[in-house]
């Protein structure tokens, strides 16, 4: 019989299951409320990506890197036969506002344990392994940030797509398989843009930035197909649409939910949600608000899809999923 599969993830917050560390927000509540029904490191209420990528593979979610290097030798071996999860929440392509490990860094973690550990061999790399990729939200939150001349923004872009199709190739090198890459999701619509307007429509100035990331980096993912000469060793999980569908969805079925309004929300502009107000004695006050159904909601927070938002977005990338595994 065929080794299970194995997946290596890279990215930022969309796909990390535990590597950010405990004064991340994804380790307090209410994040993991409908799953694992207390916090557990994910960016969400529940269920992410990642987790669903991992269950189309029919394995468990892959162990986080932190959590494999603090775990045992003799209990790590049964959780590292599903792969490994090298994302942490804030990265980028580049370095970002948060002090962790940018995409190349991650991917040398990876190289790091196929040489020295021999967790890995290429031969069991080879064989049969998935790499998901979920960057470079951040770097454009960064450059926004910084208040980066938009003028200046095709540059950033020609500059990650080109790192990206770099640290793509390096994948691929280590011996994986198949790596998929994600395009960027409409950060017009993201509920920290889009409460400027009430949660009303879309920044058109920033998705048409991320179409722009998009397009290039079909155009990159196409050359580096036909560099490796096997036509789907590198595929597109076009999130973008698959969000962008969403949304109209929910527009049209008259429920009356905003798509665009995230279920956990801090109860003032200058909180967020999960956070306390510590100097309130019994634990603290919570300063976020959470809304009713968490399962009707696309957004979690002003930033993370809901486990129903990722869940949708899966739903309609299956295809694109069954086409990059034949």
């Amino acid at each position: 019989a065929d080794a299970a599969p194995k997946l290596f993830v890279f990215g930022d917050s969309y796909a990390d299951t535990g590597n950010s560390g405990k004064s991340a927000s994804s380790w307090k509540e209410p994040y993991g409320i409908t799953f694992p029904g207390k916090p557990a490191g994910r960016f969400s209420d529940g269920r992410i990506f990642t987790d669903y990528i991992a269950s189309y593979l029919g394995i468990e979610s892959p162990i986080p890197y932190t959590t494999a290097m603090a775990t045992a030798q003799d209990s790590r071996s049964r959780h590292l036969q599903y792969g490994m999860n090298f994302a942490y929440g804030g990265t980028g392509v580049f370095d970002t506002f948060i002090p962790a490990p940018n995409m190349s860094v991650q991917i040398n973690l990876l190289e790091k344990i196929i040489e020295e550990r021999k967790v890995y061999t290429k031969q069991d790399l080879l064989n049969s392994s998935f790499a998901l990729v979920s960057i470079a939200g951040n770097d454009y939150l960064t450059y926004a940030n910084k208040k980066g001349n938009p003028q200046e923004l095709p540059g950033l872009t020609e500059r990650i797509i080109a790192q990206l199709s770099e640290n793509l190739n390096l994948i691929h090198g280590l011996g994986v398989s198949k790596v998929a890459i994600t395009t960027l999701p409409p950060i017009g619509c993201l509920p920290v843009v889009a409460a400027a307007n009430s949660y009303r429509d879309c920044n058109e100035t920033w998705n048409s930035a991320a179409k722009y990331h998009n397009q290039l980096l079909q155009q990159a993912v196409e050359s580096l197909n036909n560099r490796t000469n096997k036509s789907n060793v590198f595929g597109i999980l076009d999130t973008f649409s698959a969000f962008m569908a969403e949304f109209k969805k929910s527009n049209g079925s008259g429920s009356g939910d905003n798509p665009l309004k995230p279920c956990c929300i801090g109860v003032s502009s200058d909180h967020s949600c999960g956070d306390v107000d510590e100097k309130g004695g019994n634990g603290g006050a919570k300063k976020y608000v959470v809304c009713n159904n968490p399962s009707l909601s696309m957004f979690w927070d002003m930033l993370h899809p809901a486990q129903n938002g990722w869940q949708a977005v899966y739903q309609t990338l299956k295809p694109s999923l069954h086409e990059m595994m034949i």
